[in-house]
């Protein structure tokens, strides 16, 4: 993992974020190699009721998965050259169950059993190069700059959050009920140096919501952060846009439709968020806000929004965001206890505002320097655009998980 989320990690643990600036450092020639990583699972028991329910055949769900967090293996490397400081870095994450649909699954079915493997998805291969008198480039794969501080400041990056009951390597954590997605993105970035702790970044990123591959996303990110006595804090303003396309099919004759006479259309999407994070003698409050358009996919997880590839595409108005306070215990175990929610606006002839609204309460003890047990108990309110009111356009997922992250 790149240090932003070593860091991330480590502050989601303790107090301070000392224990994992680095992970097992190697130097080699000219080159320091840094392997780091982490490895987890959880126990999830998941009650499910109203539109939550309708896709499970029963109501509760058993499982043995990830976390937010996939566990992941990360390696890099820095040097210092021509009065440059050069590096890379390549992640590698994937999940602890079954996931029907991975790439190295060649049973496509439901099987949860012995053949059915878990993926393997390379979130981070980029560069760096850069010095300290005037910034650092970056070139490759790495995480979005809009909402990254959001996802690296959520205390369930330790933990499972809303997504449990499904196959996959993630649970998503509090994504799409607090804040959108940052992703790993390929990207072209530069950040400034750090100017007694304000610092900010500008990226050309890649496309998403795509037909032709014709544009690119924008991204930028300003911060601040300050550190005095007992007291640490940072704030921080990013944003993002980009066109994303829509495939309208138009008719050619009655009632006869063709793909190929289809027209392509375009729309913006853009967010930004503020947010900020103060903490004080084992406390610390985080409080976080967003709004955008054309900016949800329904679970916070795509720069598009509702029916993007549809000819019954209507555009929305996006917003939403979480507040979380934490405390570490004298036994050194962080507590802590968070609510957000993503809404997006009715538009068309929706009949309501779409929304997914969670309460999450967590208990993270480091038992060791490196190995951390978990507990949380995450409450999932979800409304659909359309349906009846109640049971027909409301759901419910509670879920109880326990389980132990390490890394290194």
């Amino acid at each position: 993992m790149n240090k932003n989320i070593k860091l991330a990690v480590a502050g989601a643990i303790l107090a301070t974020a000392s224990v994992a600036n680095a992970g097992i450092i190697i130097p080699a020639g000219e080159w320091t190699v840094d392997i780091s990583g982490n490895v987890n699972s959880f126990y999830t028991h998941t009650k499910f009721s109203g539109t939550q329910a309708t896709a499970n055949e029963n109501r509760n769900a058993n499982q043995v998965q990830t976390g937010l967090l996939p566990s992941a293996l990360g390696i890099g490397a820095k040097t210092r050259q021509n009065d440059l400081d050069v590096a890379f870095q390549f992640s590698l994450f994937t999940g602890s169950n079954a996931n029907g649909t991975d790439n190295l699954n060649t049973n496509l079915g439901t099987s949860n059993g012995g053949l059915g493997y878990s993926s393997l998805n390379i979130r981070q291969s980029y560069l760096t190069f850069g010095d300290k008198s005037w910034g650092e480039i970056k070139l490759g794969r790495d995480l979005g700059l809009f909402a990254s501080d959001a996802i690296l400041s959520d205390m369930t990056l330790l933990g499972v959050g809303s997504g449990a009951g499904s196959q996959g390597s993630s649970t998503l954590g509090r994504i799409g009920s607090g804040y959108l997605y940052a992703d790993w993105k390929a990207q072209i970035a530069y950040t400034t140096p750090n100017f007694s702790g304000f610092q900010a970044a500008v990226a050309l990123t890649e496309g998403t919501g795509q037909i032709d591959n014709n544009n690119l996303g924008y991204e930028g990110k300003a911060s601040y952060s300050f550190a005095a006595n007992d007291a640490t804090g940072k704030i921080w303003l990013s944003g993002k846009t980009q066109k994303i396309q829509t495939s309208v099919v138009v008719p050619v004759a009655a009632y006869v439709f063709a793909a190929d006479h289809g027209a392509l259309t375009e729309r913006t999407a853009n967010a930004w968020d503020i947010g900020a994070k103060v903490g004080y003698a084992g406390a610390e409050l985080v409080g976080y806000y967003y709004d955008g358009k054309n900016s949800d996919s329904s679970i916070g997880t795509a720069l598009n929004t509702l029916l993007t590839t549809s000819a019954a595409f209507v555009e929305h108005d996006n917003h939403g965001g979480y507040v979380q306070a934490t405390y570490v215990l004298p036994t050194k175990t962080k507590v802590g206890v968070s609510w957000g929610l993503n809404n997006i606006e009715r538009a068309g002839t929706e009949l309501r505002d779409a929304e997914r609204e969670a309460w999450v309460v967590g208990a993270y003890h480091p038992l060791t320097k490196h190995l951390n047990l978990v507990a949380e108990y995450n409450h999932l309110d979800t409304t659909a655009a359309t349906g009846a009111a109640g049971a027909a356009s409301e759901g419910k997922a509670k879920t109880v998980s326990l389980g132990a992250i390490l890394f290194f």
